[in-house]
């Protein structure tokens, strides 16, 4: 089984800042099997980015991601309030599919949760 960890899973930003959140696996993966959800409150979770590096269909610019081998990264140029959400890296490499979680929150107010 591929374990997929990671961190921070905690993070305070503000406004403007840029957040970096990065995933390992266990092992090493083929790339095309990684992908970012978004999960904001009562929602269901968002496809941001496949294949490791490729925006889905009307994900803002401010998102990307890179990575290869077990070492994954994704990055938010300049957060912004509408992204509060729940960040997660999926691995479809192998059964069972795992991800794992971070949360991101503001000084004053939640940014990304």
């Amino acid at each position: 089984q591929v374990t997929m960890t990671q961190s921070p899973e905690s993070l305070s930003v503000t406004p403007g800042e840029k957040v970096t959140i990065r995933c390992t696996a266990s092992s090493i993966i083929s790339s095309s099997y990684v992908s970012w959800y978004q999960q904001k409150s009562g929602q269901a979770p968002k496809l941001l980015i496949y294949r490791a590096s490729t925006l889905a269909s009307g994900v803002p610019a401010r998102f990307s991601s890179s990575g290869s081998g077990t070492a994954y990264t994704l990055s938010i140029s300049s957060v912004e309030a509408d992204d509060a959400a729940d960040y997660y890296c999926l691995q479809t490499h192998s059964s069972p599919l795992t991800c794992s979680g971070s949360k991101v929150k503001g000084q004053n107010k939640r940014i990304l949760a």
